[in-house]
């Protein structure tokens, strides 16, 4: 989970978050040293590889087909549509053309890019068709090669049910933390088989619940998410990495996880290690930094207020 490195004004929330930081917050600060202690110790205990917590074969096998006719595609095209699906870590394997959309009653989002497909055939031209009535044999067909742009079912909006994929098991729901998603009003999407922020579109993109392997790991990772997007310039302003791997990229992912674990624990989601084995995985890195751990955690804090500002459960602890 993390970054894919619209604006929204973040006026409001900043001075919820005013409002939220005005209270007492001794209870939450407790929270947030014993939820710290607690990954530090885990850390501190060794390195754990880091497990994606979906399965992946959410996003359907079988052929690539097209979303209105029904037929698969085939030849080589069956390897780019399933490259693209890998890439973009679409849900289904249905595909269409702009058109075909707009038929449809959808439509293809502004800014989604295509695929360029090919398709084979074979056609008589008219002088041939001639020629072979004129020597009295038999025309020869000239085959041919047409591109074309398809768009997955993801990219588009407003499609009927039948065009997606089966629908999926009833997902278990955490309301204080459905409540919190939908009041910060990010532009949250669901699909897909990876999670991460984007800042340069301003959005959030999870998996649907089902895909995880434990539905809890939904909202510990759509948590994670919200805590990159709260770094957003309009809102707190952190210090995005520009790529895997560098001190940049590895102090924001731990300020994220640990954004996780403190509303996890106050929303009454139990942390669980997987929080720490994925800090673990960024150890190396924030052993250069002694004091990295406590900015991190300075960080999430702030962050966690944020978000926490936006509903009741922080409306009532910074009335506490």
């Amino acid at each position: 989970m993390g970054q894919d490195l619209k604006v929204r004004n973040g006026g409001t929330g900043s001075r919820r978050a005013g409002r939220a930081r005005a209270g007492s917050a001794e209870p939450r600060t407790l929270l947030y040293d014993e939820v710290t202690a607690r990954i530090v110790a885990e850390l501190e205990a060794g390195r754990f590889p880091w497990v994606q917590p979906w399965d992946s074969a959410i996003a359907s096998p079988g052929l690539p087909r097209n979303a209105v006719t029904g037929r698969a595609y085939s030849g080589v095209n069956v390897l780019i549509l399933w490259g693209e699906v890998i890439a973009m870590g679409y849900a289904n394997q249905g595909w269409l053309t702009f058109r075909q959309a707009l038929a449809a009653g959808g439509c293809v989002r502004k800014g989604e890019r295509g695929v360029t497909v090919c398709y084979a055939d074979r056609f008589t031209p008219e002088t041939e068709k001639e020629r072979a009535k004129a020597d009295g044999d038999e025309a020869r067909a000239v085959p041919f090669l047409k591109r074309f742009v398809v768009f997955n079912v993801a990219q588009c909006d407003g499609l009927p049910e039948q065009y997606h994929a089966d629908a999926p098991p009833l997902r278990e729901q955490v309301p204080v933390a459905e409540n919190l998603i939908a009041a910060t009003g990010a532009d949250f999407r669901i699909g897909g088989a990876r999670a991460f922020y984007c800042p340069s579109g301003d959005y959030v993109s999870v998996p649907p619940q089902p895909a995880f392997r434990q539905q809890i790991d939904y909202y510990r990772t759509a948590l994670h998410e919200l805590g990159h997007w709260t770094g957003h310039p309009s809102r707190l302003a952190r210090t995005f990495g520009g790529r895997f791997g560098d001190s940049a990229y590895a102090r924001e992912e731990l300020a994220a996880e640990l954004t996780s674990a403190f509303l996890c624990a106050a929303l009454g989601i139990v942390p669980t290690v997987r929080h720490a084995d994925y800090l673990g995985s960024w150890l190396e890195v924030l052993r250069a930094d002694n004091r990295a751990i406590f900015k991190a955690a300075s960080q999430a804090s702030k962050a966690a207020n944020y978000l926490l500002a936006f509903t009741d459960v922080g409306h009532a602890r910074a009335a506490a």
